[in-house]
């Protein structure tokens, strides 16, 4: 009876016990619904819902014959989550072997338990990626991903520039056309169970592709350019070069070229000097090639005929200083047209200083617009540098009508002479032709002289490839008018021994369909604009004459073999 009851006062115990236990537990259950439930509710969805970005798909930058330049190729984007990794060592090894990395690389992380989220490897291919998900690793997630790549490599790539890791444009025109050309993303919110796995999506928005972009540019052309550059660069030992083909009636350019250049898949090893496109970004002193703005000035402004002479010493004073022709004559009787073809110093300053006047000079330096942008719609276009007419010095009458004095952009001068190649007007350059399929409409080209007066510059430019400085810039079948260049470089405010050469021309000359211009830099051995850049024009305008099925407006005329300056 006593054993009975002591079995009965323990049962007791132990129930009274259990609903102590019962009665604590559901007090701290209420506490944590009612006091801490928002804090623990917030907690738990973190661990089960997870927000994934879904990238939008990059537009494509095509040419102009739908060929394209710029892409986004499928990736896969492996990731972890190194709560719910089992055995790090195992799933980097397992990792490494898939995927093709080194597993210590990812070790590290995958064993960090105090982050959520670590990349194991960004963008891998999509294929191995497939493989390492077969596999069922806890903690290992993978979302589709594009990355971004350049099917002509080297080709154009200045003027593409390149999209990061990111997918967002950080150069050229994928960084100047990135809103276009990135889309919207898009998300999904998932629910994941305890071991990390995905077992629901409870919401998601689609992502929204960029738009494609199509350009101006023809890939064959650029190919092209780049490669007659490349060749002069290393015949001619020099600093680099820079080519530009346009087309003289619409603006539109086709070839925007740059020696050396880089391979944009692997922009992120290339030197910063090699990634600028020098086509729009630097400036150079252009030499004679700008005695365009001085003739066709006192031509327009009816002071001069190409029929005017006067009589030349082979040296002329300017305040305190004394210029030189680039060759040695005695004292001549010459006209304008024999002055620009024989690309005579004295015979421009005398038409700048005597005929023209220093303000009347500097109002058609401004009308060709140099010293500020064109309108493009090309990045990191440089203004150009002018020295306005109230800071001119009394010797500034005498370099800025020869080409220097003066800083330009190529693309500034290739738009002068496209003016005068489109009957004085002078059209908007620009490389985009389409965006999102509908065409890009640009600024209406500015008369620049009358049409008398282009067709009288053509004419007198045809001289200087016939029969003055530009004769190796001729072309069998074509007519051909352009102007040779030749100019000091200034380093530290002086003038040094090192040269810039550059041709500028229209083709053909009768009917221009293509304005190019072609500038060495420091070449070594030649520093002639004759020499060293009308050859590289040459061939660049046969090719693109050919290539777009320009027909011969000459086909009596023979190619001269005769070298000048």
């Amino acid at each position: 009876m006593k054993h009975q009851k002591r079995a009965n006062s323990r049962i007791r115990l132990l129930v009274l016990a259990f609903v102590g236990l019962f009665a604590v537990a559901l007090v701290r259950a209420a506490w944590i619904q009612v006091v801490d439930g928002n804090a623990y509710a917030a907690m738990a969805s973190k661990q089960q819902r997870e927000t994934i970005e879904i990238p939008a798909g990059r537009g494509t930058i095509f040419d102009r014959t739908g060929e394209p330049l710029a892409i986004g190729e499928l990736a896969t984007t492996v990731y972890a989550d190194p709560r719910h990794i089992v055995s790090p060592r195992k799933a980097a090894i397992k990792a490494g072997q898939t995927l093709g990395i080194d597993p210590d690389s990812v070790f590290g992380g995958l064993s960090d338990r105090t982050k959520r989220f670590i990349y194991v490897e960004r963008k891998a291919d999509p294929a191995k990626a497939k493989l390492l998900q077969k596999l069922g690793l806890a903690g290992i997630g993978f979302y589709p991903e594009e990355r971004r790549t350049y099917p002509q490599g080297r080709v154009a790539a200045q003027l593409l520039g390149f999209a990061g890791t990111d997918n967002r444009g950080l150069d050229g025109l994928e960084g100047s056309l990135d809103k276009k050309l990135a889309g919207k993303p898009g998300y999904e919110i998932v629910v994941r169970d305890p071991a990390g796995q995905a077992i629901d999506v409870v919401t998601s928005r689609k992502e929204r592709p960029g738009k494609n972009v199509v350009l101006t540019l023809d890939h064959q052309l650029q190919a092209t350019a780049e490669q007659l550059l490349a060749t002069a660069v290393h015949r001619w030992g020099a600093k680099g070069a820079t080519a530009i083909v346009m087309d003289p009636r619409t603006g539109s350019i086709l070839a925007m070229a740059n020696a050396p250049t880089f391979d944009a898949n692997r922009f992120s090893t290339a030197p910063a000097d090699e990634r600028r496109n020098r086509a729009v970004t630097d400036l150079y002193e252009p030499g004679s090639t700008f005695k365009i703005v001085t003739i066709a000035g006192a031509l327009e402004d009816n002071v001069v005929t190409p029929d005017t002479s006067f009589t030349l010493a082979p040296t002329i004073q300017v305040a305190d200083r004394v210029i030189h022709e680039s060759h040695i004559r005695g004292t001549e009787r010459m006209t304008v047209r024999q002055i620009l073809s024989e690309s005579s110093n004295v015979g421009t300053i005398t038409i700048a200083k005597d005929r023209l006047g220093g303000p009347e000079l500097a109002r058609w330096i401004s009308r060709f617009g140099f010293g500020k942008r064109s309108g493009s719609d090309l990045p990191g276009e440089s203004p150009g540098m002018v020295l306005p007419y109230d800071h001119w010095s009394g010797s500034t009458i005498g370099n800025v009508p020869i080409g220097q004095g003066i800083a330009v952009t190529p693309l500034q001068m290739v738009s002068a002479y496209a003016a005068i190649g489109n009957g004085g007007v002078m059209p908007t350059p620009h490389v985009i032709a389409k965006i999102g399929g509908r065409k890009v409409h640009h600024a209406a080209g500015r008369r620049v002289v009358s049409k008398y007066t282009a067709d009288r510059m053509t004419a007198m430019f045809r001289d200087v490839v016939v029969e003055g400085t530009g004769t190796e810039a001729a072309i069998p079948g074509y007519t051909v008018a352009g102007k040779t260049g030749t100019a000091n470089k200034v380093e530290n405010g002086r003038y040094v021994s090192k040269y810039v050469a550059s041709f500028v021309g229209l083709v053909p000359a009768r009917k221009p369909r293509l304005a190019i211009l072609v500038m060495v830099d420091e070449p070594h051995g030649q520093i002639w604009g004759g020499v060293v850049a009308a050859p590289i024009f040459r061939d660049l305008a046969r090719f693109s004459l050919q290539y777009l099925e320009v027909p011969p407006d000459a086909p009596e005329l023979k190619a001269s073999t005769s070298a000048t300056q």
